[in-house]
């Protein structure tokens, strides 16, 4: 019997109606659509403005865009991961509720947070669950409602984040396709350079908290560009290294989708020509644990059957890698 590889054969995404463009912002706080445009590649993002919905309801809708594409049952799914830094609530599992909603009612769910790498970590967890041989379907999500952490009096956060969601399926493959290599790391030397300070059990929240307007994210947007720059790179440089991987052998980047300067740093680092390269932050921003499958999503048709992906990510904490897939099916 082959060995059982992980591969991805389905995927979903969702992102909200509401457009914030830069011209908009030019008006809430100051700045300007160039200087935006110039320093992180962001041209417009998608908010969630619904009363009463959060990060479920990203997660639901993308889940269910998958499920309808890939006519899937979603009562043989066995696993619900869902990767997300903005759950709905803290102690109730946002990953739980999306699994009931969706009708997999055979399958488990927890959450999984490292920041933007999320979906990353998440997908190294999918794919051992599935190389363990006891489950045969794991729905990967990454949602995040960004917009319910921002202060948008803050020019140096509110012009990078968005909102949305996408999802993948991972199932056994037999053909030596999907799930090839990993290199993950993690580094606390990050804590203070991309944080909310207030909610959890350190600052729990209280009145001073919200008037200091601690439950906003905080960006120390220099030394986040400087870790990222590097980190990404180095890895996404060493998994081609690491599996003999030439910059032709590589037929895409899927890297997040932070900013446009730290994604060039890695497909020069790794040799790679820019149309190899998945952009798709000017219409999103950053949806931090969205930014992978929303490329996924997007550019789907692309992708064809023994393409050589190389995702890569980095986030808060700090937390980042690089991932090694070959894709196992042609969109029909």
């Amino acid at each position: 019997m082959n060995k059982i590889t992980a591969a991805i054969t389905a995927v979903g995404g969702y992102v909200p109606d509401f457009v914030l463009s830069n011209k908009v912002l030019e008006s809430m706080v100051e700045t300007n659509d160039e200087w935006i445009t110039s320093r992180t590649g962001i041209k417009e993002r998608r908010l969630l403005k619904e009363e009463g919905q959060g990060t479920s309801f990203l997660a639901i809708k993308a889940a269910q865009d998958l499920l309808k594409k890939g006519n899937i049952d979603p009562a043989e799914i066995d696993l619900v991961l869902m990767a997300t830094t903005t759950p709905d609530m803290l102690v109730a599992s946002t990953g739980v509720y999306v699994a009931t909603q969706i009708g997999a009612v055979n399958a488990f769910s927890y959450d999984l947070q490292a920041a933007c790498s999320s979906f990353l970590f998440g997908m190294s967890t999918a794919a051992a669950y599935i190389e363990s041989g006891r489950y045969k379907k794991v729905l990967l999500i990454g949602a995040d409602k960004m917009s319910s952490i921002i202060d948008y009096t803050d020019r140096t956060t509110c012009i990078i984040f968005g909102d949305g969601a996408g999802a993948v399926l991972f199932e056994p493959n037999h053909e030596g396709l999907g799930f090839q290599d990993e290199i993950l790391k993690s580094d606390g030397i990050g804590r203070d350079f991309l944080k909310m300070e207030a909610g959890g059990s350190i600052l729990p929240p209280s009145k001073e908290t919200v008037e200091n307007k601690q439950h906003f994210v905080f960006q120390d947007g220099k030394q986040v560009y400087k870790y990222a720059v590097t980190g990404m790179a180095d890895v996404s440089e060493k998994i081609m290294q690491r599996n003999n991987l030439s910059n032709e052998d590589v037929n895409w980047l899927v890297a997040h989708q932070a900013n446009k300067r730290i994604i060039d740093a890695t497909s020069s680092r790794m040799g790679l020509d820019d149309s190899k390269v998945l952009i798709n932050i000017e219409k999103y921003g950053n949806t931090t644990s969205a930014t992978l499958p929303l490329l996924l999503f997007d550019y789907e048709k692309k992708l064809k059957k023994g393409d050589n992906i190389i995702f890569a990510a980095f986030g808060g904490g700090f937390t980042w890698g690089s991932i090694y897939l070959k894709w196992a099916y042609d969109r029909k």
